[in-house]
């Protein structure tokens, strides 16, 4: 079934998910690292995405838990956007059943360049949080609209969701990186869930290989987690910056691949 013999094909994919989490509770992207690595596993095609957000969702959660315990949302407030993030996933998978997977990779190579730039140009990008300032309307409003559209690009394609969101948090809704960061975790977390029950109920799932390395990605996303609450903006809008670079390289590598092959 795998590329390595094993126990030792089992240890290797868990390393390499418990670093996905890691990353990933900071600035989102682990996909990145997992779907490459249960590939080499030999995990089946079909089973692939349906394991892929099992594993993830157990890593979300925790780091979803840890962000939102040291911030302060109204319950209303993260309902509303839970709900938002709920139909655009599901809206967002329904369309991507109509729309060319290549025609979105074209949209991110044209998105990730700014944002990188963006990050890297603004060295007091996320330091402060005045989202007070916006009222509570203008607020929910803004955040509503980035939840629904990006949530909406997570049903339907994924890669990089949590960087955008919590790029999105800040540079629209005024909020600091790390509380940015706390609310994409639930956003990602709502998307995933939504997504990993229309996988269960199609059978596209690896039960007992998702929970296993899932284990294997909450250990990552709660040391990710602890060191991103501890270090703040210092060390989230780094990871930012990675994975918007690692998430283009990544898409324009295997665009050129398939244009050579």
């Amino acid at each position: 079934m795998s590329a390595l013999p094993g126990f030792d094909a089992l240890a290797v994919l868990a390393l390499l998910v418990f670093l996905a989490g890691f990353i990933d509770s900071m600035a989102g992207g682990g996909g990145l690292i997992t779907l490459p690595a249960y590939i080499h596993f030999g995990l089946r095609p079909e089973l692939l995405l349906g394991t892929n957000k099992l594993s993830s969702s157990m890593g979300t959660l925790v780091a979803a838990f840890r962000f939102l315990k040291d911030c302060s949302f109204g319950k209303s407030f993260l309902v509303t956007l839970v709900v938002l993030a709920a139909a655009g996933s599901a809206l967002g998978a329904r369309v991507i059943t109509l729309v060319p997977p290549e025609a979105v990779k074209y949209l991110l190579i044209l998105a990730l360049p700014p944002v990188a730039v963006f990050l890297a140009a603004r060295h007091n990008f996320g330091l402060s949080d005045s989202s007070s300032s916006l009222g509570e309307k203008r607020l929910l409003a803004r955040a509503g609209v980035i939840v629904f559209f990006i949530s909406f690009y997570d049903g339907m394609l994924g890669p990089g969701t949590g960087a955008f969101l919590a790029v999105a948090f800040t540079r629209f809704c005024r909020y600091d990186l790390l509380s940015a960061t706390a609310l994409s975790k639930l956003i990602n977390l709502t998307s995933n869930l939504a997504a990993l029950a229309a996988f269960l109920v199609l059978g596209k799932v690896n039960i007992g290989l998702g929970l296993a390395m899932g284990c294997a990605g909450m250990a990552g996303n709660y040391f990710g987690s602890r060191l991103a609450l501890k270090k703040g903006v210092w060390v989230i809008r780094p990871a930012l910056l990675l994975v918007s670079g690692s998430l283009l390289a990544k898409i324009v590598w295997d665009m050129v691949r398939q244009g050579i092959g």
